[in-house]
């Protein structure tokens, strides 16, 4: 089974996830993409916000986009430019990466879709190509045309570059439940050649990359496609790029899905601890499907002894690292991560216990594979951007959760209580932007969005990555917001098999009318 596909829905909120990823794909007859791009730039000039008719902010609000054929057969790509720093518009231009793929019908098209699928650092290009364009509803892919833009800094937008793939290998198994004060300091070390690298390669993006500043681009992209009001669908981080639009741009809210939602009040801390226990949460209905069959690699006792199972078998991992069939071992942070990749859908939870039979039974390889779908890591041992972009956005939009080591420290026992499976290892995670070279722009607060129309707000009951009642807050906070509910497992939830939430989302998509509020599917 691939994991790619088991993971194609994936984003967290703080981590990272594997999703699947193409070229940028499509094509059209040139005299229709000629047409088409005339009618858009039409409707742009329409559309032009308020402070932006003149300036230095008009040229990108008005730019003509070339569309192009760009390899799959229904797709087309483009270029947009957007200012590199906002505050200073004639600056310098960054280059955006953006695919459509037009409206099938029948039916009257509606206008634009824009999905994005979090990260931060996925592609929502390779979102739209390797899936949303393909396998939406097929009757919202009849009105709309589906589009994506690649976030600034994210992969074919000018990306975040910073380890070299060797490197990238050996950040990885750092050792992330330090024993004593030398593994701590190689945390830290860790962590530090890390951040340098992407201060190296990537310098002049880095201060570029906030959540700000890509909602921004994505009004540019709206008013280039002609429309007058955004209509978007966001999943996890997605979620909080969402919200962003809404707050600077509540008067351009069209019909905005927020799937797997994030919680813009919460510090970096908290999101950790938070996200933390989504994680056990999961594990925990893992481990109940798992006890229940006689091959359970847990033990089929109690969920309270798989967990106890699971933390004896990274603890002997961290001692002594199982071979994997080729130079890479599998340590405790790389089996961790395996074990967490699987956690996003409920899909994956055969592969996972194919791959904890094999290395209870001293073979790796199984966990390895999930860990590296995870990372983006390709067979040649390169690695995609997710993980560089991730932090280089993340580190921008809150201020560090730790001011060093020490403070990690003390957090593991809050994190521990919050899980008792993944806590250590996660409450040292959240060091990663303790040594970030720019500093933070964002910082957490409530989003209302006051004035913006009815927002749709989507949460999970046992979702890992973005809890719960993340969801119930945002939709809470939100003036409009109305909270969708899906008792269930995994990561979000349009798409991924519920008639109810589906057809809610849909409804809502297509005729503007949210469901009533407190509406639950399963």
């Amino acid at each position: 089974m691939d994991s790619r596909r088991l993971l194609r829905t994936s984003a967290t909120a703080l981590a990272a996830a594997g999703l699947i990823l193409s070229g940028c794909t499509g094509g059209s007859d040139a005299a229709a993409s000629r047409t088409t791009a005339s009618a858009s730039v039409a409707g742009a000039r329409a559309s032009v916000p308020p402070g932006a008719e003149t300036g230095a902010l008009k040229r990108y609000y008005t730019q003509k986009p070339s569309w192009r054929a760009c390899g799959v057969e229904g797709f087309q790509c483009a270029t947009l430019l957007a200012p590199l720093d906002y505050a200073k518009p004639d600056g310098g231009d960054i280059k955006l990466a953006v695919s459509r793929v037009r409206a099938t019908g029948p039916g009257k098209r509606i206008g634009s879709l824009l999905v994005n699928p979090g990260g931060p650092g996925g592609s929502a290009v390779g979102y739209l190509q390797g899936y949303a364009g393909i396998g939406y509803p097929a009757p919202v892919r009849a009105r709309y045309d589906m589009v994506a833009v690649d976030p600034r800094g994210v992969a074919r937008s000018e990306p975040v570059e910073c380890l070299t793939g060797p490197r990238m290998d050996a950040y990885t198994q750092v050792d992330q439940t330090p024993d004593d004060t030398a593994e701590t300091r190689a945390l830290s070390a860790a962590f530090k050649e890390f951040a340098a690298a992407c201060e190296k390669r990537s310098g002049k993006i880095l201060p570029h990359v906030s959540t700000v500043e890509t909602a921004r681009d994505m009004d540019v992209l709206r008013a280039v496609l002609g429309d007058e009001k955004l209509t978007y669908v966001g999943a996890s981080y997605g979620t909080f790029l969402g919200a962003t639009y809404a707050e600077l741009f509540p008067g351009r809210v069209g019909r905005l899905v927020l799937d797997g939602a994030m919680d813009p009040s919460l510090s970096a801390l908290d999101l950790n601890r938070d996200q933390t226990a989504g994680f056990e949460t999961s594990f925990g209905a893992f481990a109940a499907d798992c006890i229940r069959r006689p091959d359970c690699p847990l033990g089929t006792e109690s969920v309270a002894a798989a967990g106890e199972a699971l933390r004896s078998f990274f603890r002997a991992v961290d001692a002594e690292p199982l071979p994997t069939g080729e130079s890479r071992e599998l340590g405790e942070s790389l089996a961790t991560t395996g074990v967490i990749a699987a956690m996003y859908d409920e899909g994956a939870w055969p592969q996972l216990r194919e791959a904890l039979t094999r290395a209870i039974g001293g073979e790796g390889s199984g966990l390895l594979a999930l860990a590296d779908a995870y990372y983006e890591r390709e067979a040649d041992g390169t690695y995609a951007n997710l993980m560089y972009a991730n932090a280089a956005v993340n580190c921008l939009d809150l201020p560090a959760a730790y001011s060093g080591p020490a403070d990690a420290e003390k957090a593991v026992p809050s994190f521990e209580k919050a899980s008792p499976v993944f806590g250590e290892g996660l409450a040292w995670a959240a060091l990663n932007c303790t040594y970030w070279p720019t500093p933070p722009t964002g910082h957490s607060h409530r989003i209302t969005a006051d004035g913006a129309p009815p927002i749709l707000v989507v949460g999970t009951t046992r979702d890992p990555a973005t809890p719960y009642k993340w969801a119930q807050s945002l939709a809470a906070q939100l003036s409009s917001g109305t909270l969708l509910t899906y008792e269930g497992d995994g990561h979000t939830a349009y798409g991924r098999g519920s008639d109810c939430i589906d057809t809610a989302i849909n409804t809502y998509l297509l005729e503007g009318t949210p469901p009533q509020e407190g509406k639950r599917c399963s």
